[in-house]
């Protein structure tokens, strides 16, 4: 029991040590969003288990789910492209091509939006899962600088990983 003690006592400070030195490497406005305390706990955390196996999945999952989102916004481009062409081999008049790009200029947006609120979506359901995991630091929320936060510790989380 005391070896296990000594053990978790010796990586918690390596850990402590090096989420330390990676704050420090922020810019100063996020530094102080990064106080010891948190950095104690997610130490704490990192030392007790699991939590960068999960960061990795979540990271895959991610990767995962933005190249599909970008095949879609690919596919759904050449959609537009052959809906274009097929109106310009019926020689339609200049006005029925510039109705028609009007018309995929606001289709683009539409759909790039839905894809923004599905990755913002995708942000919500890795921060519930982190917070869930107990992951200090890591709790539902919109807005960009906590958000930005919290994307620091993930980067924290990875390159602790990575040793």
């Amino acid at each position: 029991m005391m070896e296990r003690d000594v053990e978790y006592e010796e990586k918690f400070r390596k850990l402590f040590s090096r989420l330390k030195s990676m704050a420090r490497e922020l810019p100063s406005d996020y530094q102080q969003r990064v106080p010891y305390e948190l950095l104690t706990e997610l130490a704490s955390s990192l030392a007790q288990g699991q939590i960068i196996e999960i960061v990795k999945t979540l990271k895959e999952v991610q990767h995962g789910t933005e190249k599909h989102l970008f095949r879609n916004r690919q596919s759904y481009v050449q959609k537009l492209k052959e809906e274009k062409k097929e109106l310009k081999s019926k020689s339609s008049s200049q006005f029925d091509l510039k109705e028609l790009e009007e018309k995929h200029l606001e289709l683009m947006k539409d759909h790039d939006m839905n894809l923004v609120n599905q990755l913002d979506q995708k942000v919500r359901d890795q921060q519930v899962t982190l917070e869930k995991a107990g992951v200090p630091g890591f709790y539902e929320t919109t807005k960009p600088v906590e958000i930005q936060v919290q994307m620091y510790l993930l980067d924290f989380i990875l390159r602790l990983g990575e040793r």
